[in-house]
């Protein structure tokens, strides 16, 4: 065996390392959305949010093109593409003039099945309120807030296929049914990584709007037994 053929693998490994780190070192500088961990059991979690802002947009596809079809408008809105809103003492004459506001990147992107396909959204830094968002140029991002929520998640790591989707997916609505919760809402889908992060090293969720009754958290969480891992 040459030194060549040696090197090539261990070029490979070094470069896998290399994007495996500066995927990790994009992902910590982004924002996440904030919540309280009400309960935990293994991947299983119950939180609370409290309400927050959404830039959406309605794509058809496949699950795992959605994503990608949608990314571009919301990237475009809070890269720039957006009509900033500011407010101009009275004089005569008066003029305005619109211009564009960058808003920083928030973690997760969330993706929700629709009838036409799926709404595909972002998540707006906590400092912006509805009347301080800049208007989307594109007529198909929309704003909308969403209110206080307490939701079942799944947490796991891996493709975004949809084969690993339905599989968690069932995995949360055992699980909300052994803990005698009341699903009120569609599963929505989360991403917290870019696509060029490793899949091991991807952090996805499945969450599910539940019943916010207190006496649902009476006794023991329970848990679903783990599953081999598919790839």
């Amino acid at each position: 065996m040459n030194k060549e053929t040696i090197m090539q693998p261990l070029k490979a490994i070094i470069v896998l390392i290399l994007l495996a780190c500066f995927a990790a070192g994009c992902a910590s500088t982004v924002d996440e959305l904030q919540y309280t961990t009400i309960s935990q059991t293994n991947n299983f979690e119950l939180r609370d949010y409290a309400p927050y802002i959404i830039a959406e947009t309605e794509v058809e596809g496949t699950l795992e093109k959605a994503g990608n079809k949608a990314f571009r408008s919301l990237f475009n809105y809070i890269s720039g593409g957006n009509r900033s809103q500011e407010k101009i003492s009275m004089t005569s004459p008066v003029t305005q003039e619109a211009s564009s506001e960058k808003i920083a990147m928030t973690a997760p992107v969330e993706q929700q099945q629709t009838a036409e396909g799926w709404m595909v959204s972002f998540m707006m830094p906590m400092s912006y309120t509805m009347d301080t968002l800049p208007i989307p140029d594109d007529p198909n991002v929309t704003l909308r807030q969403v209110p206080a929520r307490r939701v079942a998640c799944v947490q796991y790591s891996g493709t975004w296929s949809k084969k690993r989707y339905l599989r968690y997916l069932q995995e949360l609505e055992s699980w909300i049914e052994k803990n005698s919760f009341t699903a009120l809402g569609k599963p929505v889908w989360a991403r917290y990584n870019p696509p060029f992060t490793l899949w091991f090293l991807r952090r996805n969720e499945i969450l599910i709007q539940v019943d916010s009754e207190d006496k649902k958290l009476e006794g023991a969480i329970v848990d679903v037994v783990d599953k081999a891992e598919i790839k």
